[in-house]
């Protein structure tokens, strides 16, 4: 179909609501300026005076990977959508923000605790939690009064094409990150666990054995048909399946714990050395006692890796635009439960963890399994569990940039297959190629996302937050505003803190620092 189809139908809006508008005329309402259920305002009083950037006159506007929305201007009700009523589920809703939340970043919360101890982990992912929760309100809230749920058009409203083209960056920088990452476990994990299934001790050069080739036959059968899908709602039963993997990832960790003696053998000393011999001991070592405060020179750098714990920022406001029967309360709560949900995987997953292994556990959690018995079995099930539950979380990942790629470069057209189609495939051949052939590439992307995820997840919020929110409602030294305010400031900290870290850890030659998701 053309792009320029559906011009004849539709006129301007009219620059007043009236009290009865033609079905024609609400369709047209630039930005479907209306409020939600319970928001006592109308969005066109909150405008600000001669702000027309958003204002098209053209149908396009009426996109399907737009997130502009209409309220009916008789009975605010009821919420309405330019493009298409939202109809994915509140459940399926929860199962694509919480899979999106979930990244590969599970594996070293163990190690984060034992750097930190028990208790200042709890506290440390308590406050995380609280601050992503507030950070999505803002966002929410923000999206609420200007009638717009696309995190680069608030950019645009708050600061005109400037915050459009930051957002829009900031968000392609850190999912194409966040994506490279969860590519790189399929290139060096797949190998190893079609290894150790065929029993290879010595591979002498299989394809099947190269992460490569592997890492394309990943991307090809099962990422590109799940990037294809035309809305982010479709993915909910994959999203289902996926955190269904990390479940099975967590319980695994808990029965471990149990059949795991303390000190545990390592695997390459196994033969000269006897279970039996250190299980009366295991009581009195000190070496298995839990700290619950730990305080050393590792402790920094877990702050990132928990701060980013939730990062899911991009994908709120799309998964927000196909939410049936929308509203600002109904997706706060699909958020509230996908946080409590996610923090109570992480502790436990960072506990157990931790309980087994104590101060031998390793930044990448498997890793420490294997040197029980690379070839347990039931750890080989975890290692493809999490393989399989990063895959399918790669195209959640892919949409938000997808969509930041629409609004920055085709702003103003309908929904287009071949368009849709070569965005999806160009990007992944772009991580592809940078998965395959710049084995380095995480440094940079570990800068970037020391940038991008505070821009997403406390800078951009608050700084929209009090751009968009008039001042006649709430003045710049109201409780709310000052709260935003202290709130992008911790972005800022974060940030510094972040970079220090890596720019610590390129000079001194480790690479302990993470900031990714």
């Amino acid at each position: 179909m053309s792009e320029d189809k559906a011009a004849e139908s539709v006129e301007p809006a009219p620059a007043v609501p009236v009290s009865n508008p033609a079905p024609a005329e609400m369709n047209s309402i630039p930005n479907g300026k209306g409020h939600e259920t319970g928001e006592e305002t109308t969005a066109a009083a909150k405008t600000p005076p001669g702000d027309t950037t958003e204002q098209s006159e053209h149908p396009e506007a009426n996109l399907a990977e737009s997130q502009e929305f209409l309220s009916n201007m008789e009975d605010k009700k009821t919420t309405r959508f330019t493009d298409f009523e939202g109809k994915t589920s509140f459940g399926m809703s929860v199962f694509n923000l919480g899979n999106a939340i979930m990244g590969s970043g599970i594996l070293g919360l163990s190690y984060a605790m034992a750097n930190t101890g028990v208790v200042l982990f709890l506290v440390l992912l308590t406050v995380v939690a609280v601050l992503s929760s507030y950070s999505i309100h803002l966002l929410l809230k923000s999206s609420g009064i200007v009638g717009i749920r696309a995190y680069e058009q608030l950019g645009q409203r708050a600061f005109g094409t400037p915050g459009k083209m930051a957002a829009g960056i900031a968000i392609t920088l850190q999912n194409i990150g966040a994506m490279s990452s969860y590519l790189y476990i399929v290139k060096y994990e797949f190998p190893l666990v079609i290894q150790a299934f065929l029993g290879v001790d010595k591979p002498s050069g299989e394809w099947y054995l190269n992460g490569n080739y592997l890492v394309i036959m990943v991307s090809i059968s099962v990422i590109l048909p799940l990037a294809l899908m035309k809305q982010l709602g479709y993915l909910g039963y994959t999203s289902g399946f996926s955190l269904t993997c990390m479940v099975f990832f967590l319980i695994s960790v808990i029965y471990k714990k149990f059949h795991t003696h303390c000190p545990f053998l390592d695997f390459t000393f196994n033969s000269t050395a006897s279970v039996t011999s250190v299980t009366n001991d295991t009581g009195y070592n000190p070496a298995c006692i839990p700290k619950m405060v730990n305080l050393n020179s590792q402790t920094a750098y877990t702050i990132p890796i928990l701060a980013f714990a939730f990062v899911c920022h991009p994908e709120v406001l799309p998964i927000y635009t196909e939410l049936k029967n929308p509203t600002k309360q109904r997706m706060q709560h699909v958020s509230n439960i996908s946080i409590v949900v996610m923090y109570t995987m992480y502790f436990l997953a960072a506990l157990f963890g931790y309980l087994t292994f104590y101060g031998e556990v390793e930044s990448e959690l498997l890793h420490t399994y294997s040197r029980l018995d690379p070839y347990d079995t039931l750890i080989l099930c975890v290692r493809l569990a999490v393989l399989t539950a990063v895959t399918l979380t790669v195209p959640i990942v892919l949409f938000p940039v997808r969509r930041a790629i629409q609004q920055l470069f085709f702003p103003n057209k309908t929904f287009y297959w071949p368009r849709h189609i070569a965005i999806a495939v160009t990007l992944l051949t772009v991580i592809n190629m940078l998965v395959i052939f710049a084995p380095n590439i995480l440094g940079i992307f570990g800068i970037i996302g020391a940038t991008s995820a505070p821009c997403l997840i406390f800078i951009f919020p608050a700084v929209f937050y009090i751009r968009i929110v008039p001042e006649e409602e709430e003045p710049m030294r109201s409780t709310p505003k000052i709260l935003a305010a202290c709130f992008a400031g911790i972005g800022f900290l974060f940030m510094i803190m972040s970079l220090s870290f890596i720019l610590i850890d390129w000079t001194s030659g480790s690479s302990k620092a993470s900031s990714g998701h």
